[in-house]
């Protein structure tokens, strides 16, 4: 489960989601916790701390993460220069290793789908070993409001699915969206010949 707050950071939970970790990371962060110390903030008022499986990153780009000792096996978690990645019910270890070696290796990709390469590489080496189900990409720039944000849920491959949105918003979303409200321009583009003019070109220039 994603949380992001432009400016603040970002927290994940999963294994035996505790969902008030969301909002309370992104409170501690706000108030100038570290994303390791709000990880032990968060854990250490919390009962259920061996079932959870939490990591954050702060607005500074420092990660903290935190694997309890009940979540099923196989679970860990990996901290790179710039990303975490973190699993449970997984087949083996070899799932986050696959997935951080294909983030690195991707660093020219655009970045929602640098993302999905490294979910694909996780996920050809066996994923979560109940099989699939679901999958979701959450992506925020410097807007208060998200850049990307695509899921699907209960869906047979799910990962295929979010692809084809991810490559669905290509087509018109992401380019609407540059012309659109933002923190400097609350009304945005609203003439509708100048923003599908706008719009046309972007995509003609292959904004990604």
């Amino acid at each position: 489960m994603p949380h992001i707050k432009t400016g603040v950071g970002a927290v994940a939970t999963q294994a035996m989601t505790n969902p008030t970790f969301g909002p309370q990371g992104l409170a501690l962060l706000g108030a100038g916790a570290s994303a390791a110390e709000a990880v032990r903030m968060l854990l250490a008022g919390d009962e259920g701390r061996e079932h959870r499986q939490l990591h954050i990153m702060d607005k500074a780009g420092q990660f903290g993460a935190a694997t309890g000792k009940s979540c099923i096996p196989w679970c860990g978690h990996r901290i790179g220069e710039t990303f975490s990645v973190a699993g449970n019910m997984l087949v083996g270890p070899e799932v986050i290793e696959a997935t951080a070696e294909a983030y690195k290796a991707h660093a020219d990709t655009p970045f929602a789908q640098r993302l999905l390469m490294a979910m694909q590489a996780g996920e050809a080496k066996g994923g979560d070993k109940r099989g699939r189900q679901s999958a979701a990409l959450l992506i925020h720039d410097s807007e208060d409001h998200s850049a990307l944000d695509i899921r699907v849920d209960d869906h047979a491959g799910p990962l295929d699915e979010l692809q084809r949105l991810e490559q669905v918003s290509r087509e018109r979303f992401i380019h609407v969206r540059r012309f659109g409200p933002t923190r400097d321009n609350p009304a945005g583009l609203i003439d509708r010949d100048a923003l599908e003019a706008a719009v046309a070109k972007s995509i003609a220039d292959g904004y990604v």
